[in-house]
C-alpha cells in the first residue's frame, strides 16, 4: 500500500507539476526553419539571463581578487579592460544561446571570421601595449615617478595608462611611450630599485699636474654641493692615461638624479675655479711633430712652372 502512494507521488510530480514546469519552460515561438525549428522559449529568455547574472557575478569577483593588491588609481583602469571581457563573453554567450534556439551561428562566424582576422591584424600593436600595461600594473616593474630612459630620452613618469605611459623630460616636454615598448625594448630604469643613483664628472689635466692635489679638489667639489649625498661618500677614480691628459673622475650619489645635468654643470663651473686658483691645467688635443731634413722632398718653383 505504501509502495503504491509513493509511486502515485511519484507520477503527480513527474507528470503534473514537473510537466508544467516544462510546458511553461517551452511556451514560446517555435518557428519552422528549413530542416530546423527555432525555438524561442521562455526557457531559453530564462537560461540567457542567469547565464548573465553568474557571468557578471564571476566577473566581478575575479576583478576583486585580481586587484586587491592594487592601489586605487590602477583599480580603476581595470574596470574597462573588465568591461571588454564581460562583452566579450556576452557575446559568446549569445551566440551558444542562438545556437541553442536552433539558429545556424556557423553562417555568421564565418562571414565574419574575415572582419575578425582583419581587425586582429590591425589592431595588433594596441593588444600588444594592453597587454603590457596590464602586466606593468601586475608586477609593478615601472612606477610613477620611475626615472626612465627610451630612445636616447631621460624622463620622469608621471601618468601610466593601460595603453600608453606618459613621462615628462628635461627639457619640460612630455613623451608618449607605447607600453610594449617597456616589454620588448631594452629600457633603463634609473630609480627601479631605490631612487639614489651613482653619477659622475670626468676631467681631464695636463701630464705633469700634482694627481693628489686633483684628487682633493675634485673631492672637495663634491663635497661642497648639497645635493651631493654625504654617505655613500664620493669616490675619485684615475681613469686612465689619455693621449694629452690624465683622466680622472668624480662620482658621487644623489636623491634626484632627474635633475642631474644641473648638478652637473655646476660641480664643472667648481672644479673650473678651483684649477685656476691651484694653477691645474685642462689641456686641449694637441700633437708634435717632428720634420727629418737628411731626405728633402723637391719643392717646385711656381716661377719656373709660369715660364
Amino acid at each position: 500500500m505504501l509502495q503504491e502512494e509513493n509511486t502515485d507521488i511519484q507520477e503527480i510530480i513527474e507528470e503534473d507539476i514537473w510537466g508544467s514546469i516544462v510546458d511553461f519552460l517551452n511556451y514560446g515561438f517555435h518557428i519552422p526553419a528549413g530542416e530546423n525549428t527555432i525555438h524561442l522559449t521562455i526557457g531559453l529568455l530564462l537560461l540567457l539571463i542567469v547565464t548573465f547574472v553568474v557571468t557578471s557575478f564571476i566577473l566581478k569577483v575575479l576583478r576583486r581578487l585580481f586587484t586587491r593588491k592594487m592601489e586605487q588609481e590602477d583599480k580603476l583602469k581595470f574596470i574597462s579592460i573588465f568591461k571588454f571581457i564581460k562583452y566579450l563573453v556576452y557575446l559568446v554567450v549569445i551566440l551558444l544561446t542562438m545556437s541553442a534556439a536552433g539558429i545556424n551561428v556557423t553562417v555568421i562566424l564565418t562571414a565574419s571570421a574575415a572582419l575578425f582576422v582583419g581587425l586582429g591584424l590591425a589592431l595588433q600593436e594596441l593588444f600588444q601595449d594592453l597587454i603590457a600595461g596590464i602586466l606593468i600594473m601586475v608586477d609593478k616593474s615601472l612606477r610613477v615617478g620611475d626615472v626612465v630612459k627610451v630612445d636616447g630620452k631621460v624622463g620622469k613618469v608621471f601618468e601610466i595608462k593601460l595603453r600608453t605611459t606618459r613621462a615628462i623630460t628635461r627639457d619640460d616636454k612630455i613623451i608618449i611611450i607605447p607600453n610594449h615598448k617597456f616589454i620588448s625594448d631594452t629600457i633603463y630604469n634609473f630609480t627601479q630599485n631605490h631612487k639614489i643613483t651613482r653619477e659622475k664628472v670626468s676631467v681631464g689635466v695636463a701630464y705633469g699636474s700634482d694627481v693628489q692635489l686633483v684628487s682633493q679638489i675634485l673631492l672637495e667639489v663634491a663635497r661642497e654641493q648639497k645635493e651631493v649625498l654625504k654617505n655613500p661618500k664620493p669616490l675619485v677614480l684615475f681613469e686612465d692615461f689619455g693621449d694629452s691628459a690624465l683622466l680622472f673622475s668624480i662620482n658621487f650619489f644623489l636623491r634626484d638624479s632627474f635633475g642631474d645635468p644641473a648638478i652637473k654643470s655646476a660641480m664643472r663651473y667648481a672644479i673650473d675655479k678651483k684649477f685656476r686658483e691651484h694653477n691645474v691645467t685642462i689641456p686641449f688635443p694637441q700633437r708634435d711633430v717632428h720634420f727629418y731634413p737628411k731626405n728633402p722632398l723637391p719643392i717646385a718653383n711656381p716661377t719656373n712652372n709660369n715660364a
